[in-house]
């Protein structure tokens, strides 16, 4: 616990108070080495004398070194993941619980249902450029994680009073897209942080919480924000953000401790160079962000996603899949009133009950998929721990058919002839498919382009949240022309047209990776 606590935001900054020196013991637990080649690529151990030599010397993590995130304990590991997952929940239901304001917003500031749902667009269009600037950041050596998700997270509670007390609406509509970019980057930054604390096969269970918390915001956000709105005003949901989003920020200070295995051996080279007098002791991750320009740092942040999204095939092809996925979750989101108030006479606050299969339906997913990877993924990891990326697309083959049934199902049973049970079971077929699309998608991604990793995933996040912002625009304009049977429906068949993608990456993946210059090549 000691350990954890050091690591803290709280206790760095009790450390830097008290001038704290290292403790001797702690430089023993690294190896030092010394760089000899001319080319400086080739680092080869001379001896570990730290204060002899006078060119450079290159610290690196000792084996088995207690400090290094994936030699943690496992219950430290579960207890930071837990505290991710409670961080992309806080953030992520801020996107749903606004909806449950929308009569009373339409109301006081006298605009239209469409208009409305700005505050919904502007704050999911927050998410998708936020992590161009947040993921970069956080793999700084200097910065690290822990930094960027605390002060971003500050911002993130500081800046709902701007939505609170909003004059007019378009100081609500501006705050709203503040406050989705200032708490997007657990959204593009929480899987590289399952990354720090898990080797790669068995980082597919950190990822699998981590994807159920994703779910539990928007699904939770209705449910919470239907019973507020509806006895207090449309004011309120945000309110209970704030509590949830203020609560989370001081557990987080108190006890998230630095995951960035670079930032870590940085700031221990720091200490080490200052008890030994020694400047040319390094770390790897500070020689290598010495050697990035100005210009490369430029490239990867703005240039290198949408490079990737539009020359890339497989990353064409996976964004938009993504992102037709993540679109039709938002605009189905708003046949939820249409259905439930209109049809099965809900209050404002059970409204928010119907969402509750979604939830069921991720959860119902976890055993079963734990015991997929354990059982069938895990064993084809290698001995250098990579798998062939393609085997991480096959939860989508099965995935990709979920999307439409649910569709379908809920279509033609929303109708008052038919019990309310039958289309809030079907919804529950939604989460299923959609979680087993973003467990392959991300996890193929990042395998098949482990070295533009962050770009990848930057990219997918900026095509995905783009059409979350843009599908509620005209959610009910379709479903009010076509009806809530063949809006669905219209839905489901596009669902369809996108099942064969994941099938034919699975058989052809290989081929189009071979023929690419930034996907890898050796598996």
């Amino acid at each position: 616990m000691k350990d954890l606590f050091r690591e803290t935001i709280f206790g760095r900054l009790v450390h830097l108070a008290s001038n704290e020196e290292l403790d001797p013991s702690t430089m023993q637990q690294y190896s030092v080495e010394h760089s000899e080649s001319s080319s400086g690529s080739d680092i080869k151990i001379i001896h570990s004398d730290i204060e002899k030599g006078k060119d450079t010397r290159l610290v690196k993590w000792a084996e088995n070194d207690p400090h290094n995130p994936r030699n943690w304990s496992t219950p430290k590991k579960v207890f930071v993941t837990f505290q991710i997952c409670l961080l992309t929940t806080s953030v992520y239901i801020g996107s749903a619980i606004y909806t449950a304001g929308i009569p009373g917003i339409q109301q006081h500031f006298e605009v239209g249902e469409v208009k409305a749902l700005l505050g919904l667009s502007l704050f999911v269009l927050g998410y998708a450029l936020g992590p161009m600037l947040w993921a970069p950041m956080s793999e700084i050596p200097h910065l690290g994680r822990s930094p960027v998700y605390i002060g971003t997270l500050f911002a993130f509670v500081a800046l709902q009073f701007g939505v609170i007390y909003a004059k007019n609406f378009s100081m609500l509509l501006a705050f709203r897209f503040i406050t989705g970019f200032v708490g997007s980057p657990v959204l593009a930054t929480g899987r590289a942080t399952i990354a720090d604390l898990y080797k790669p096969s068995k980082q597919v269970y950190g990822m699998a919480l981590w994807g159920i918390s994703a779910v539990l915001g928007p699904a939770m956000g209705p449910l919470i924000g239907g019973f507020a709105a509806e006895s207090k005003g449309w004011q309120w949901p945000l309110w209970e953000l704030v509590w949830l989003s203020g609560f989370c920020l001081v557990f987080l200070v108190f006890f998230l401790p630095e995951t960035s295995s670079s930032n870590i051996i940085y700031r221990r080279t720091v200490h080490i160079r200052k008890a030994t007098g020694n400047v040319n002791i390094k770390c790897e991750p500070e020689l290598e962000a010495e050697g990035m320009s100005t210009q490369e740092i430029l490239l990867m942040v703005f240039i290198r996603p949408f490079t990737l999204t539009l020359k890339e095939p497989i990353c064409f092809v996976l964004n938009l899949y993504i992102a037709l996925a993540y679109g039709l979750l938002y605009l189905w989101f708003e046949s939820f009133p249409i259905v439930f108030s209109h049809i099965y006479h809900f209050s404002q606050g059970l409204e928010g009950l119907a969402f509750l299969g979604i939830l069921i339906g991720a959860f119902a997913l976890m055993m079963p998929f734990f015991y997929y990877s354990y059982k069938f993924v895990e064993p084809q990891f290698n001995h250098n721990g990579e798998l062939r990326p393609e085997i991480r697309l096959q939860p989508a083959m099965v995935g990709a058919f979920f999307l439409p049934v649910c569709l379908f199902w809920f279509g033609w049973t929303s109708r008052a002839s038919i019990h309310w049970i039958v289309p809030i079971i079907g919804t529950s077929f939604f989460s299923i498919g959609l979680f087993l699309l973003f467990m392959a998608v991300l996890g193929y991604l990042g395998d098949a382009y482990p070295k533009y990793v962050a770009s990848v995933y930057a990219s997918n996040d900026l095509v995905r949240s783009g059409f979350g912002a843009a599908f509620p625009l005209f959610a009910n304009a379709m479903y009010s022309k076509l009806g809530v049977a063949w809006a669905s429906s219209l839905l489901g068949f596009l669902a369809i047209a996108f099942i064969p993608i994941p099938f034919v990456l699975y058989f052809y993946g290989k081929r189009i990776r071979l023929s690419s210059k930034m996907a890898r090549h050796d598996l």
